[in-house]
């Protein structure tokens, strides 16, 4: 089937009287122009335009072919302008999806904030500490904590969090603080059941990653439920700074083994593949990353 650009060729070609002037507007070469109008005659089993030495002559079922192509093309031209103008208007349903602890935290906030600046924007959000999918549920943007891996998806790495073991000043009072990772197995720890540390958790010995394994009568499948129970003494916990900052900060909490801390995790917005970002994405996401820059996370 002919393409667009063909169509284009052999409408420019005949409105501007040669193959020389149609390339020009078309910035395309001589040989393209020619070959377009050449590969759509053959496939239409007609001639076009009658080539002699001197001029170049348009065929009677040439110039009815131009005349709808023409209105075609305009009606091709007019949508995509329409299009691009849809992209960059900041306004209509934007869809945002987000772990819910992260997103209560540092994404709702910064998506009252853009709907404020942008009156025309309705946000939904679809939070979920699953993975979502982007296609499937309509999403414009995810905001995921942790390596993403291989995806066709477009990407940012928008900021990176501190991952840090914590205990509360009565559990050290009565078992001691660990100096070493490899101490904890003689503590009592905290277990979250969900994400990706689990009863093996991460740091830096000897600049190499190592995992060291641990364990304790007490485990979680919910962030806030096992920072809870670290801040009542139950045992030592690992959690992103972000979650814990403020326990840490008024002296509820303390921090433990800061010369083996794990690499701290990437958040990163993730969006679908398209030809182009829309501009409502693309400032969505500049606003975030500029919000968690001044973040002690």
């Amino acid at each position: 089937m002919a393409s667009i650009e063909q169509y284009e060729a052999f409408v420019e070609t005949v409105e501007r009287g040669s193959l020389t002037a149609a390339a020009h507007h078309l910035n395309r070469s001589l040989q393209a122009v020619s070959r377009a109008i050449a590969s759509l005659e053959e496939e239409l089993g007609v001639e076009l335009i009658r080539r002699t030495t001197r001029r170049l002559q348009t065929t009677p079922t040439g110039m009815v072919l131009r005349e709808r192509l023409r209105a075609a093309l305009k009606d091709i031209d007019d949508a995509r302008s329409e299009a691009r103008r849809e992209a960059q208007r900041i306004g209509g349903l934007f869809r945002i999806s987000a772990s819910i602890h992260f997103a209560s935290r540092f994404v709702v906030p910064t998506a009252v904030a853009f709907a404020q600046r942008f009156p025309e924007v309705e946000i939904d959000f679809v939070l979920d500490d699953a993975l979502s999918h982007l296609i499937e549920e309509r999403l414009d943007v995810a905001i995921r904590v942790g390596d993403l891996g291989a995806s066709s998806l477009r990407s940012r790495r928008i900021t990176q969090l501190r991952r840090v073991i914590v205990a509360a000043p009565a559990y050290l009072m009565r078992h001691g603080y660990p100096r070493t990772p490899a101490d904890l197995s003689t503590h009592l720890c905290v277990i979250r059941t969900i994400g990706p540390e689990g009863d093996a958790w991460p740091f830096l010995v000897d600049g190499g990653l190592v995992r060291i394994p641990v364990k304790g009568p007490l485990k979680c499948n919910d962030a806030a439920a096992a920072n809870a129970a670290v801040l009542l003494g139950a045992g030592i916990g690992i959690a992103p700074l972000w979650q814990v900052r403020q326990e840490v900060d008024d002296g509820q909490l303390e921090l433990l083994l800061t010369d083996y801390e794990p690499p701290p995790t990437p958040v990163s917005a993730v969006w679908p593949a398209n030809v182009g970002t829309p501009a409502r994405t693309r400032l969505f996401i500049e606003m975030l990353a500029h919000r968690l820059t001044g973040e002690r996370i």
